[in-house]
């Protein structure tokens, strides 16, 4: 079978290019291991200000609908294990599909943080809890303790409040090889003034603003008091954390212990937890293999996520008709993947002579790209923009070789 653009990935960048391209005729088909389309988007649930709520199901179902319109063909429960010459991609039941150009918007995975006891039924990645409550409709326990403090975490800690499960809190994560600075309640400080804005009342968000300052960090991480504050009702502990998951044949117990303002535990100050579920969050890296695969060049840019596929400003990797988009590239929201998807699907329909005024269409994907990046509403990452600008500095130096 041959198109004229395969997406592997129906997250919310993938189905963006996909139904960008095939509205201006293109021949296109979407390729997902899931059985329906929608990545990330399934499970994401939370109020923004002024905005309402951001139902990431709904919005899926939405875009999902628009695809189906345009008969975009869809591969769902399908593994893409290889992407041959000339564009052949190789699916795992022996299918092959041939296409002029590849976007590959395969998003990320989440980092795990190794703690004693985190192989028990019971221990799920922050992310999977965030899908079986938003998305399944399921409890993942009836209590449960949170291990890390992120945007994510912070924002799924809420939403698990929502649905009824009681949150012993949200523990700083433990002090080890893994976890780099993320234990250090001055880190963690810093996590939280970049979401002073979704503060729960005004008194938090002013002393988010405040917080911005690094003084005030340094002050707010001295003195933050061991017991923790609550947060939307849910104890938030910046110098407590968790040394062990316990339990006989699943998830029982936590042992935790207090911190000092480095992050290291005072190993006199231990305390038991009842729970039956613990939701690690380690943060997310971008999921690249098959673009490795692929032979693009990659560079290591921290402030993204780690390593991201080199990439030109209309999206397009070090290889001709290889395209990326959406957590691939860096970790971002959802709308900041919808425009990168849009945008690779317009100099992919330009390419293929589609397009009127392709210069002028693309500036203004562009464009979108960069307003959704300015206006959004959590920030995964810090220095996002800086990372950026060392992307496109990076592109511009491989390309003046």
């Amino acid at each position: 079978m041959t198109y004229d653009l395969v997406v592997i990935g129906a997250g919310p960048a993938g189905m963006s290019a996909a139904i960008k391209a095939a509205s201006y005729g293109a021949d296109v088909a979407m390729v997902d291991e899931n059985p329906v389309a929608g990545g990330k988007l399934l499970g994401q649930l939370h109020e923004e200000p002024q905005l309402g709520w951001w139902i990431g199901s709904k919005i899926a179902r939405e875009i999902a609908a628009s695809a189906q319109k345009l008969d975009i063909e869809f591969f769902p429960e399908k593994i893409v294990w290889g992407i041959f010459p000339h564009w052949k991609v190789m699916l795992h039941n022996g299918e092959e599909l041939q296409a002029d150009n590849v976007l590959i918007a395969t998003g990320a995975a989440e980092k795990a943080i190794p703690i004693p006891g985190w192989t028990k039924p019971g221990v799920m990645a922050i992310g999977a809890a965030q899908t079986l409550t938003n998305y399944y409709r399921v409890k993942p326990g009836n209590k449960v303790a949170i291990i890390g403090v992120d945007p994510l975490s912070l924002a799924v800690a809420h939403e698990l409040s929502m649905a009824g499960v009681t949150v012993a809190g949200i523990f700083a994560a433990p002090s080890n090889e893994f976890t780099s600075d993320q234990s250090a309640p001055i880190h963690v400080i810093e996590v939280l003034s970049r979401m002073s804005h979704l503060a729960p009342n005004r008194m938090l968000k002013i002393a988010g603003k405040m917080l911005k300052n690094p003084f005030m960090k340094n002050i707010a991480a001295k003195f933050y008091p061991g017991f923790g504050m609550n947060v939307w009702g849910i104890p938030l502990y910046l110098k407590k954390t968790v040394l062990t998951i316990e339990g006989v044949e699943q998830v029982e117990q936590i042992k935790t212990v207090k911190t000092d303002q480095e992050g290291q535990p005072k190993r006199e100050s231990t305390k038991t937890v009842d729970v039956d579920c613990v939701c690690i969050s380690g943060g997310l890296y971008p999921l690249s293999e098959l673009v490795a695969a692929v032979g693009c060049e990659f560079v290591c840019i921290e402030e993204l996520g780690g390593h991201i596929p080199l990439h030109s400003p209309e999206m397009e990797t070090t290889r001709d008709g290889i395209f990326v988009a959406g957590n691939i590239t860096g970790i971002e929201g959802a709308k900041v993947a919808m425009a990168q998807g849009e945008l690779a699907g317009t100099t992919i329909i330009a390419r293929l002579g589609l397009l009127e005024n392709s210069r002028e269409s693309i500036k203004i994907a562009q464009d979108k790209v960069e307003a959704a990046r300015q206006h959004a509403l959590i920030k995964f990452r810090q220095n996002i923009e800086y990372g950026r600008e060392k992307s496109a500095q990076l592109w511009y130096a491989h390309k003046n070789k």
